[in-house]
């Protein structure tokens, strides 16, 4: 993909107002800079980047910056189960001790528990389908703040870059699920114990398993967890906002200390399945690409059927500490999948597989409308913010 940030490859669209609107976050100072993608089935249509990759430095965003994309790593740890699975080394109903002995014979809380120690054995086994869903009963330590769990895992660092993924297994094993597997949803370090499951199955690292089955067969150069030397200064900025509860208004500040010092410029032990790789808008596009029929595909097309469909049982919604229930969504293997479009979204968006990380880089496709979209910014707490659904509406009403 070249580096011109700028093109429509197709006259029959408009995104002038796409771009305006775009433009209009940066100029308000609500996002440094914006770079995206519009796909029409697997042809790229529209490429465009707004803003800065460095407000400090005045430099341009362009399409080969790098960003952290945070928990779009999930969708490349979900592809990746689902290369082992479609190999036939395990089942989606498979319990995952087989693989990881630690995570057997589950203690679950009681209702109503105040205590990590108010617990009962669980009635069943965690799964890998639980795990790709969301539905295992684990917790993440992250967005629930001030909860039991919270406590228990930022207590026992289960985030900390300096612990391997083997050892956050044990960690895992001394703590309680809060809920049955299988019987509720919630975020939460699955995509982590999916990363172990594919170093177990396959006998490699995680790095060098993307590495050789994704990246490679993808042309994704720009992917990894730890940015060469010489690459570094292509890393955009991370900013967060002037008011975490008002997404909306003006004002950023740079922070490079988040997720951690130093992230991503060196190696950690931590190799995180939920949000650990480094992406550009042109690896983005390879892979979401890669999830659209047409050829080019690593994932059999029946898989890639499967990952798109909810597979939550019926009347379990997806949900946050933070927005409560999100109605009108399921989950998917690897994302979410929309059953009723919310005010905010498109009437179109029926069907549509999506998902996004903390820093603002999200993807969707939607299979009915033969559309798909890619947007990356780097605004911490930037997930399904306000500029992430007016990208999409803009980008429908442009194709109809």
């Amino acid at each position: 993909m070249a580096r011109n940030p700028n093109r429509s490859m197709s006259g029959a669209y408009d995104f002038a107002p796409l771009h305006s609107a775009m433009q209009r976050y940066v100029d308000q100072d609500i996002l440094p800079g914006v770079s995206s993608a519009v796909l029409v089935g697997r042809e790229v249509v529209d490429l465009h980047c707004a803003g800065f990759a460095d407000k400090e430095q005045g430099t341009s965003l362009r399409t080969d910056h790098l960003f952290r994309i945070f928990s779009n790593t999930k969708l490349v740890t979900s592809i990746a189960v689902l290369l082992l699975f479609e190999e036939g080394q395990f089942q989606l109903d498979d319990p995952i001790e087989r693989w990881i002995p630690e995570l057997g014979k589950r203690q679950v809380l009681r209702a109503g528990a105040t205590v990590l120690t108010d617990t009962e054995l669980a009635n069943g086994s965690i799964t890998i389908g639980h795990l790709l869903t969301h539905s295992s009963g684990l917790s993440y330590g992250l967005l629930d703040d001030g909860t039991m769990m919270f406590k228990a895992y930022t207590e026992r660092k289960l985030l900390h870059p300096a612990k391997t993924l083997a050892e956050k297994m044990h960690t895992l094993a001394e703590l309680p699920l809060r809920f049955e597997p299988g019987t509720n949803w919630e975020y939460s370090v699955a995509s982590d114990v999916l990363a172990r499951l594919i170093e177990v199955v396959s006998g490699q690292s995680f790095d060098a398993f993307l590495r050789s089955r994704i990246f490679e067969p993808l042309g994704m150069a720009d992917t990894g967890f730890v940015i060469p030397a010489s690459e570094q200064h292509r890393l955009a900025a991370l900013y967060t906002g002037a008011d975490v509860l008002d997404p909306m208004k003006s004002g950023l500040t740079r922070n490079e200390r988040l997720p951690f010092p130093n992230a991503n410029l060196q190696a950690v032990p931590f190799l995180s399945g939920g949000g650990g790789l480094v992406s550009s808008l042109p690896d983005m596009v390879s892979l979401i690409q890669s999830l659209l029929p047409g050829g080019g595909q690593i994932l059999k097309p029946e898989t890639v059927d499967m990952m798109m469909r909810n597979h939550l049982p019926s009347g379990i919604p997806i949900g946050f500490p933070t927005v409560g229930v999100v109605s009108g969504k399921g989950f998917g293997l690897g994302g979410s999948v929309t059953h009723t479009p919310s005010s905010l979204e498109p009437a179109g968006a029926v069907g549509e597989f999506q998902w996004g990380g903390m820093a603002g880089t999200h993807w969707w496709i939607s299979p009915k409308a033969n559309l798909a979209g890619i947007v990356m910014t780097q605004r911490w707490m930037g997930f399904w913010h306000p500029f992430s659904f007016e990208f999409k509406r803009l980008i429908y009403r442009a194709a109809q």
